[in-house]
């Protein structure tokens, strides 16, 4: 299965041919999964989602420590906890550094572990302009986290669209990804072949092309976008870290990087990920269909374990919370 790694201009190249946009489709997607009409309900006008009374502290807010690394003069914050190899969490949309609440105590015993807010969310900065929220730029975030820890090397994992930056960063930096960790994102290839022939997919992303339009963010409250979050006390913290967030920038990810349609099936040259990949997915998440897992194997050079859940929807860390961290953790340590 040995090939030569990609470079980072050849990662870029391929992710300019078949559109890393799609990846933030998929994560519109698995907002929408939950149910198409109560997504653009909530992201209309917010009405109906009640902020939680829980105003006491997460448990995990007490242990980490924060921080913030520096891309081109934008500051990204991020949260630390556990010394050891490091791991870097990315979240996807709509969402924060907290996603990881659940995981990140038990990888803390083994590793340093670095949940980031990505660019436009939460404490990390908001700058305008649509060229800054080009994936080629996000993949670099990841990269000067990894080098804020003084490190050159690091385990990524990623979420919906932190999921499309990571499988991006792993084919960009190969050199500076030691394992791949992915939760409900096909890989882009396999995102890019169910878009182009499955209609199913094609009216399940929908909602994607929606946010492309100009002032769609006008319609985005803080209570529509917190509707997935089902802990009180996390809703609470949610309604604060999007309260700080800035809403277009969000839909800036959809408008740089999602393709438009007539979608195409990529057939550029394979560039496959270097490192050993784990790909969880929650199989009731109708905005990411399953079908698009299909093939992975053909664009990893190493090792891939994929483990699916019958139960668990689009946000599967939550969902499947236990799960994750355990399949994680054993993945980790083999």
């Amino acid at each position: 299965m040995a090939m030569n790694s990609c470079t980072h201009g050849q990662g870029i190249a391929q992710g300019e041919k078949f559109g890393w946009g799609w990846v933030s489709r998929w994560r519109k997607e698995m907002a929408m999964r939950k149910t198409w009409f109560l997504i653009l309900g909530l992201l209309c006008g917010g009405g109906g989602v009640k902020s939680a009374t829980a105003d006491g502290p997460l448990e995990i807010e007490g242990k980490v420590t924060h921080g913030y690394a520096t891309n081109n003069g934008v500051r990204l914050h991020y949260a630390s906890l556990g010394e050891g190899p490091l791991v870097v969490m990315v979240h996807g949309f709509p969402d924060c550094w907290l996603t990881w609440r659940d995981q990140m105590p038990a990888l803390a015993r083994t590793h340093r572990v670095v949940a980031m807010d990505l660019r436009g969310y939460n404490l990390s900065d908001r700058p305008v302009g649509d060229e800054h929220y080009d994936m080629r730029v996000l993949i670099e975030d990841v990269a000067a986290v990894i080098r804020a820890h003084g490190r050159d090397r690091a385990v990524v994992v990623g979420h919906d669209w932190g999921g499309a930056i990571a499988w991006s960063f792993a084919m960009a930096h190969p050199e500076m990804t030691e394992k791949l960790v992915v939760l409900n994102l096909p890989h882009p290839r396999g995102i890019s072949r169910e878009l182009a022939r499955n209609s199913e997919q094609q009216r399940n992303s929908a909602y994607a092309r929606n946010f492309q339009q100009p002032g769609a963010h006008t319609n985005l409250t803080a209570a529509g976008l917190a509707f997935w979050v089902k802990d009180p006390a996390a809703k609470t913290r949610y309604l604060e870290a999007f309260g700080r967030s800035d809403f277009n920038a969000m839909l800036a990810y959809y408008r740089r990087n999602y393709p438009r349609e007539p979608y195409a099936e990529d057939t550029s040259p394979v560039v496959k990920v270097q490192c050993p990949v784990l790909l969880i997915h929650g199989l009731k998440d109708k905005a990411l269909l399953h079908p698009a897992l299909n093939g992975t194997w053909e664009w990893v050079a190493k090792d891939l374990t994929l483990v699916t859940t019958p139960d668990a929807d689009h946000w599967v860390q939550q969902d499947a919370a236990d799960l994750v961290t355990r399949s994680i953790v054993a993945w980790l340590g083999r």
